[in-house]
């Protein structure tokens, strides 16, 4: 959350429009929600018991039978995966804070923004939540709504529409709307994957890091996180806006389906999902003689434990294992000035009509 003591109080009312003994009451105040998936509390079993549970509970997340999936999870995966995935987030965890590296930068995003339309309009107060783990959806909701935000913007920080991410973000929201009975008004920003001021950030981006390398890369993966193949063929845009991306940053770089290249990372369970697969991507081109490689994730707006782990750790393993001799991992945007540039113009378009242009 923003420290409230940086928010000027909210306006109290005229007290000559309220009856005597009338409680004051904070209105007038535009909320802005920025909204990551979550990370855990802590890296030891049960906090990353807590986290997985909840997420891997979630019907959009994994779409199969309830009961059967009940008994996997509960009997088999809350055993085992905890102590495993413990030990990946140890190898990034942000000591200093105690905390995952994606709260850290989700924090940051929504300081800086806070501070960004702070001139523009004193009434915008600006927070975060996650969707799985701390802090809730609902919490920061009520919290916005007792500084007086009658309006609320949520900003579901993927720039590519899923179900299983951007849609969940708006249930657990309206899942908080019901339990009140005075409800704020809400807005939820839709995707931007297809943005000229996302592209050409995340084009910008990776230009820098480029330049900044002692190697010149052969091939360069535009990993996005993977959904099952059936999402799709169920109707999921996500393939189709990831797709999208990786073309409009071909066009916008100037580089070939062959040097810039669409794969898919983090499957899970045995089901097919979205290809090519990164790590098999990356494994058969060090095999196949490719010597230096950069993966850029274009979905992910903050790093975490699958960019920093999986593709900066696993899939670098995998390159050098299999002859590849230069790999580098590029940071996601972050609260880098270009990534605040995209979140700046996604809030300001999506709050149009209730502030001043």
């Amino acid at each position: 959350m923003i420290p409230t003591e940086t928010i000027p109080p909210a306006p109290a009312g005229d007290p000559r429009h309220f009856p005597d003994g009338h409680p004051k009451v904070p209105f007038g105040r535009i909320g802005v929600l920025l909204v990551n998936l979550g990370t855990p509390e802590g890296t030891d079993y049960w906090s990353m018991r807590r986290y997985l549970k909840e997420f891997l509970s979630d019907s959009r997340v994994i779409e199969v039978n309830r009961a059967l999936w009940w008994v996997i999870l509960n009997g088999i995966i809350l055993t085992v995966r905890p102590g495993r995935k413990g030990k990946d987030y140890a190898t990034i965890w942000n000591n200093e804070r105690n905390e995952g590296p994606l709260k850290t930068i989700t924090r940051s995003q929504a300081e800086k923004m806070a501070a960004m339309i702070a001139g523009r309009d004193p009434r915008v107060v600006v927070d975060w939540a996650m969707r799985y783990g701390k802090p809730p959806i609902a919490e920061r909701i009520e919290a916005l709504q007792k500084q007086g935000c009658e309006r609320i913007l949520i900003v579901p920080m993927y720039p590519q529409y899923a179900a299983a991410t951007s849609a969940t973000v708006c249930d657990k929201a309206f899942d908080a709307l019901k339990a009140m009975r005075w409800q704020p008004f809400i807005r939820v920003a839709p995707n931007w994957h297809d943005d000229p001021v996302y592209i050409d950030a995340i084009c910008t981006s990776l230009e820098g890091h480029l330049k900044a390398l002692d190697f010149e890369p052969e091939v360069i993966l535009a990993s996005f996180h993977g959904v099952p193949k059936s999402y799709l063929l169920k109707g999921d845009p996500y393939h189709c806006q990831c797709a999208k991306t990786a073309r409009l940053m071909r066009e916008r770089l100037g580089m070939s389906a062959e040097k810039l290249r669409l794969t898919f990372q983090s499957r899970f369970g045995n089901e097919e999902w979205l290809q090519p697969y990164t790590d098999k991507t990356v494994e058969a081109l060090a095999k196949s003689g490719v010597k230096r490689m950069a993966i850029v994730n274009p979905g992910f707006t903050a790093d975490c434990l699958e960019t920093l782990e999986e593709i900066g750790v696993e899939n670098a393993e995998i390159f050098h294992h299999n002859g590849g001799e230069n790999f580098a991992a590029i940071p996601c945007l972050n609260d880098s000035d270009q990534g605040m540039r995209v979140i700046e113009a996604v809030v300001l378009r999506e709050l149009s009509g209730w502030i001043a242009p």
